[in-house]
Order: structure tokens, then C-alpha cells, then sequence
């Protein structure tokens, strides 16, 4: 897709909870769209929700993004800006868009329920338009507090009697969309107690940031549509839209930051890769393979919009842990070294490439350079397999040792004992690493060397 501008995209999670999943793929999405045009990525914090938002989330945000190679270029917090939100607003309500409404969720709702009993659609119906300034004082007398709803354009003379009103747009994801601004009630923006719905907050920052595309959840597709028009109605250039998919869990439910399920934060605390979990959140679902790309910008090359399914796609952890394998088992030394040296367990290339092939999470590392070195208890064996071991120190093979070192001392000690298979090697490998499992000890044996493991036999 060839896109004519450098865009500015922006991620705008709420800070009120830990990132999942869906939340990373929303954001990789749009990360790797600007990226791919050299254009910029834009952190945006929806705080608007001040009881619920926390620091706390804000800071976990960032480190979840940063922990995928997702550095933004910007970073706003709407918090910082409702003075411009509220001369956004007043200059609405002074253009007649933007009406007061005093009406409770519980009379909204039983109003809903008689629309839908006469098989109508639960439109709310505009009533508090017809309320003269005498009615609405009477009510903020009772206490009553208005919420505020924005005037779809979906009428010509009569805003109660609405036309068909079709916004299209071109989504960059799933090709032209129509939205029928007649099929929906207008928008709350602006909540009883004063503080804002998403809707307006987003519309004034897309257009204070630049932004260029909307790259979201396919859950906002009719949203979209009464966003254009509160757009076109402040003024301001309208963003090109995507919709992508959205991602499910195995059982098909969906994701929420509220229940903490498949969160960015426990996937990292498991010890997956990082590349594991951005690869498999931004091409499953997608008509691409499913592949493990090595690094952020590999994964900007084979990504491409235009491939993504429109039907929803479970993020299995199962395939999780296959990617993670083979991320793990193709990386090379000079990759791997770093973080070796950082856990304390950087014996060389030697060892990494002995234990690469054996391990599915990198921390495991440490446990196979204690093996290496020695510190572990060692384990009691029955009479016959001590015999077996004793007679195996002393056929021992000479330095130097290779790769040939392993099949030649128990090609030796089968010909002597009659001993094969696990009979053969399990007592070995129980002796020399303290495991019934692990590494192949063709690779293994000489980065133990002779000495090491001399001491580890009778």
C-alpha cells in the first residue's frame, strides 16, 4: 500500500489497567504502519477518567511498549488539556450542536426496552431538544444535572425527523465502509458529573497532533462514523481510518484490561520473547504465515494492512510458545551474549550453542551454566548404574575434546558393558549434569571439559 503523506498515527490506551493482547496489536499496528513511511507514532494517554486512571498504569504502559521496541516519537496525556476540550465544547453547544439532556440511564434504558419491544430501533429520540429554559431551569432546580449529546447531521428541516444520512469512508484496512447516521442515537460527550466521553477529547487531539490515520479495533467501525462528522463539524481535517481485527482468547472470549488476561506484563513476567509475542499479535488473523520475525523492523517489512482478515482471530498461547522456541533456538551468539553476561551465565559460545537448541525460555540459561560449572547435588543411583559409572571414569577419553568425544566413551563402555540406549546414557548424563533431561551431550561434554568432569564421577 503506498500511502502519498508521512503519517502520524497515535496509540491511545487508558491508563487504567495493564495492556493485553489486543491493546499491543492495536498499537503495533499503527507503530509498524508509520514506521514502514517513515512517518511518526504518537503516545497518547486517555486519562480523561481521573477516578481510574493512575501513574501507576501510565508508567507500565510505557514499559510495556518500550519492552516490544516501541519508543513513541510524542507523548500526551489528555489530562493536561481540558481547557481546550471545554472551548471545544462551548463553541458546539453555541452552534446548537451540542444539547443538554436530563434524562436518567435507567429512563434511557426502559425507553431502549419499549423501542425494541415494538421491533424499532433503540434510537434515543431527541426529547430533551423540545425542552423550553423554563423546563431545564425546573429540572437543574431539582437537582438534575445534564448530560450532553452531539447533533448528528442525519435530518434536513427537522432534527426529529431524520433521512438516511450515509458517511463513507475509505478504511485503509478493510476497504470502503458505509455508516448510516440515522441508524444511531447521538453520542453522549460529555457525562453528567462534567468530565468527557472519549469521543470529543480524541476528535480535538487528532486534529491538534496532526494526526493523518486512525488505526484501531474493528469495534469502532459505526463509532467512526459520528466522529467524522464531529470532525467536520469543529473544523478540522478528517484522519484516513483502519479497522483491524480483534483478537480473541483461545476459548474465544474476548480480552479486557480489567481481567488482566494474556496482559503484556504477565507474558514478560512468563519469559517470552519479546519478537515471539509482537509476531504472533500482528499476523494472526492476517493472510500472511505466521512467522517469528527476529526484530521489530523485519517485522515492519512483512507486515501489510491490506492482508488483514476481517473475522476475528484467537491468540493461542500454544502457538505463543512455538514462536518463542524457534526465536530462541536461531539466535546467534553475538545476539544472546548481552543477556548471558547479564544473568551471569555468559560461558561462551561454546555453551550457548550447546543449550540453545534445549531451551524454551531464555532465563533457563542460568540453570544449564550451574550444570556446566558444577554447583548442583549430585544424584544417587542404584548399585548396578554406580558400578556402570565407576567403570566409565575410567575409560574417560584424552584431551583434546570435540564434538566426538561423547559417541566415542560410550561406543567404548557399550562394547565393554552390553549396555544401550537410556541404559546406555541415562546414568552418564545423570552424573555429569545432574538432569534426566537437557542438551545433546555431543555438545554438551566438551564444554563440561575433562577435568569438571572427572570431579563429577567416582
Amino acid at each position: 500500500m503506498t500511502i502519498n503523506i508521512s503519517p502520524v498515527v497515535r496509540f491511545a490506551p487508558s491508563p487504567t489497567g495493564r495492556l493485553h493482547i489486543g491493546n499491543i496489536r492495536t498499537a503495533l499496528y499503527n507503530w509498524l504502519f508509520a514506521k514502514k513511511q517513515g512517518g511518526q507514532f504518537v503516545l497518547r494517554l486517555d486519562d480523561t477518567d481521573q477516578e481510574r486512571s493512575t501513574d501507576e498504569f501510565a508508567a507500565g504502559i510505557v514499559e510495556d511498549l518500550a519492552w516490544l521496541g516501541i519508543v513513541p516519537d510524542r507523548t500526551e496525556k489528555q489530562s493536561d488539556r481540558f481547557a481546550v476540550y471545554d472551548d471545544v465544547a462551548d463553541a458546539l453547544r453555541k452552534k446548537g450542536l451540542l444539547y443538554a439532556c436530563y434524562e436518567s440511564a435507567d429512563e434511557i434504558e426502559r425507553r431502549r426496552k419499549r423501542l425494541m419491544a415494538r421491533g424499532l430501533p433503540p434510537v434515543y429520540d431527541r426529547a430533551a431538544l423540545k425542552l423550553s429554559d423554563a423546563e431545564k431551569a425546573e429540572l437543574e432546580a431539582q437537582g438534575k444535572r445534564p448530560h450532553w449529546r452531539f447533533l448528528l447531521p442525519n435530518y434536513d428541516a427537522s432534527p426529529f425527523e431524520t433521512r438516511r444520512s450515509e458517511v463513507k469512508f475509505d478504511d485503509v484496512i478493510r476497504g470502503e465502509q458505509v455508516v448510516d447516521l440515522a441508524s444511531m442515537s447521538d453520542p453522549v460527550l460529555i457525562r453528567e458529573d462534567g468530565t468527557y466521553l472519549y469521543t470529543l477529547p480524541s476528535v480535538v487531539d487528532d486534529i491538534d497532533l496532526k494526526v493523518t490515520h486512525v488505526i484501531r479495533g474493528g469495534d469502532h467501525i459505526t463509532n467512526t462514523g459520528a466522529q467524522i462528522a464531529i470532525f467536520e463539524a469543529v473544523g478540522g481535517p478528517v484522519p484516513s481510518f483502519g479497522h483491524h481485527n480483534l483478537l480473541q482468547d483461545a476459548s474465544g472470549e474476548g480480552l479486557s484490561k480489567r481481567t488482566g488476561a494474556l496482559s503484556i506484563a504477565s507474558l514478560r513476567d512468563a519469559g517470552y520473547e519479546p519478537m515471539s509475542v509482537a509476531s504472533l499479535a500482528t499476523l494472526i488473523g492476517t493472510g500472511q504465515a505466521v512467522e517469528a520475525c527476529s526484530d521489530i523492523q523485519s517485522l515492519a517489512e512483512v507486515f501489510d494492512p491490506g492482508k488483514v482478515s476481517k473475522s476475528n482471530a484467537k491468540f493461542s498461547v500454544t502457538d505463543l510458545d512455538g514462536l518463542n522456541d524457534k526465536l530462541l533456538h536461531a539466535m546467534d551468539y553475538e545476539q544472546a551474549q548481552s543477556r548471558l553476561e547479564g544473568l551471569g551465565a555468559d560461558l561462551g559460545e561454546e555453551f550457548w550453542m550447546a543449550i540453545r537448541p534445549n531451551i524454551n525460555r531464555f532465563h533457563e540459561v542460568e540453570l544449564w551454566a550451574e550444570v556446566v560449572e558444577g554447583r548442583f547435588e549430585p544424584v544417587l543411583q542404584d548399585d548396578d548404574d554406580a558400578e556402570f559409572v565407576k567403570l566409565a571414569a575410567e575409560l574417560l577419553p584424552a584431551e583434546p575434546w570435540d564434538d566426538q568425544v561423547w559417541p566415542t566413551w560410550t561406543s567404548q563402555l557399550k562394547q565393554q558393558t552390553g549396555r544401550k540406549g537410556k541404559q546406555l546414557f541415562m546414568p552418564l548424563r545423570k552424573a555429569l549434569t545432574g538432569q534426566d533431561h537437557g542438551p545433546d551431550m555431543r555438545q554438551l561434554m566438551p564444554v563440561i571439559g575433562l577435568e569438571r568432569t572427572r570431579r563429577r564421577l567416582p
